[in-house]
């Protein structure tokens, strides 16, 4: 028993350890994880874009559907508490919060993600050509350099050029295959890319394409614009192969933009503006005050209610916050003002289980157990009733969330995302940490110091006769 305890011990610690240099790295980084803090829109701001189908023909439910994809682009962005929403027949708002790069997202969004592979007839197509294909003999693309400062206007890049036969279609491609990747080295040694693959007919043509092309160019298109015209050096087996690209930024931007399935119509930036934070630093230094003040309320009461177990509880309750705030940052949760308010209402719930728990240890205790039995027991008869309340709240944050997510209410979102993980971690240090701590303190009970694990001194022979005789 001793052994346990002592391994869970070291179990709390190494994973205290680690949330405690994820929240303080200095490079806020771990394992090449960005885990600095995101804030959502309400608190540092943004940028708002109106997209706007150039498909005359385009129904409602395809601008759905656009929507629908452009979501799962700017999460992979690594964005959360964004805002996408349909506005009318053919516009599409979209709010990203904290964004860094404007341009690139704007590219992200807006680009259809339909990857070709055509045959150059020999030749070397420069890097950002717009190509016609016979896939897209069409193309239509922005002519605005910087769409974000202003709106972008629409037209026929090559209207004349030659049209490419096209090796592959994009909707053969196999999005569950799309995965960032490196190149194995070369002349410019290792690059950030994307692994790809196609399926059926795409998978065929280009596998005996390649084949019977070794020494050939061959030019990778996306969204009709050339990306690049590798030489082939060998057949791809079973269509699959790496896009290199110059720079990460550009691998993600591709990476998203394909993984994420294509556009089912065209759009193009109407208007774009820099959107100012509603709230600011002053709602957050709010929120960290009210947050810290909970703790320490929360943590008095524990302490000069139940003493020993309540200061143990407290320390759990730091282990708790620690882990969560870890956790945040790993994922990565956008965190919005009602998004610390779940956490801040989490903090309380996090010793609702300890107060059920110590509860039923005095009761026990009086009972005649020893303290070690009495822990156990209090431990066991507290279970169903810590079950049943936590996983009620776990159903509720559910339903929160997917009412959140299907009607566009990020902010309900935020706040049912962080009373989850508030109720799963809490579970963890109520049963797991303050078990433990417990289990650690034992030990030094006695009789005489009962008072200071909150427990009444047990009632002699005489005093329960004379309790008998009362009644």
């Amino acid at each position: 028993m001793r052994s346990r305890d002592l391994y869970s011990l070291l179990l709390i610690v190494i994973v205290a350890g680690v949330a405690l240099f994820i929240n303080f790295s200095p490079s806020q980084s771990f394992l090449s994880r960005d885990v600095r803090f995101h804030l959502g829109l309400d608190l540092q701001g943004g940028i708002q874009v109106l997209l706007r189908t150039t498909n005359a023909a385009a129904t409602k439910d395809d601008v759905q559907t656009a929507a629908g994809v452009i979501e799962r682009r700017v999460n992979g962005l690594g964005v959360g508490e964004t805002v996408v929403q349909v506005a009318g027949n053919d516009r599409i708002i979209v709010e990203l919060p904290g964004v860094e790069n404007p341009d690139q997202a704007v590219e992200t969004l807006r680009g259809t993600g339909r990857l070709e592979f055509i045959d150059p007839q020999g030749q070397y197509i420069p890097t950002g050509t717009v190509v016609r294909t016979t896939g897209d003999p069409n193309p239509a693309k922005l002519t605005n350099t910087n769409p974000v400062s202003g709106t972008a206007t629409l037209t026929n890049t090559v209207p004349t050029g030659p049209i490419y036969q096209s090796i592959t279609d994009g909707k053969d491609l196999d999005t569950g295959a799309v995965q960032p990747a490196f190149s194995q080295g070369g002349t410019l040694g290792s690059r950030p890319a994307v692994a790809f693959a196609f399926k059926g007919n795409s998978a065929r043509s280009l596998e005996q394409f390649t084949s019977s092309n070794v020494g050939k160019p061959m030019c990778i298109i996306l969204d009709s614009e050339v990306v690049s015209c590798p030489t082939i050096n060998a057949a791809l087996p079973n269509g699959s192969g790496i896009i290199e690209t110059s720079k990460p930024e550009d691998r993600d931007r591709i990476l998203n933009q394909l993984k994420y399935g294509a556009l089912p119509i065209p759009l193009v930036v109407e208007t774009s503006r820099t959107v100012t934070a509603t709230l600011g630093q002053a709602s957050v230094s709010t929120s960290i005050v009210a947050g810290i003040a909970g703790l320490i309320v929360v943590a008095l009461f524990m302490i000069l209610f139940y003493r020993l177990p309540g200061f143990l509880a407290a320390l759990a309750l730091m282990v708790y916050t620690v882990i969560s705030f870890a956790i945040y940052r790993l994922i990565p949760i956008t965190l919005t003002l009602p998004g610390i308010a779940g956490f801040i209402l989490s903090i309380g719930l996090a010793v609702d289980a300890n107060v059920l728990i110590f509860a039923r240890l005095r009761e026990e205790y009086r009972r005649g157990r020893d303290i070690r039995t009495a822990l156990e027991r209090g431990f066991e008869e507290s279970w169903p009733a810590i079950r049943d309340s936590n996983v009620s709240t776990i159903i509720t944050s559910i339903v929160l969330f997917l009412f959140g997510n299907s009607f566009g209410v990020s902010i309900i979102k935020g706040f049912a995302i962080t009373l989850f993980l508030g109720i799963v971690v809490s579970l963890f240090t109520a049963i797991v940490v303050t078990r433990t701590f417990l289990r650690l303190a034992a030990p030094v009970f006695s009789e005489q110091n009962a008072w200071l694990f909150g427990i009444d001194r047990r009632s002699t022979p005489s005093e329960t006769a004379t309790t008998a005789e009362a009644i």
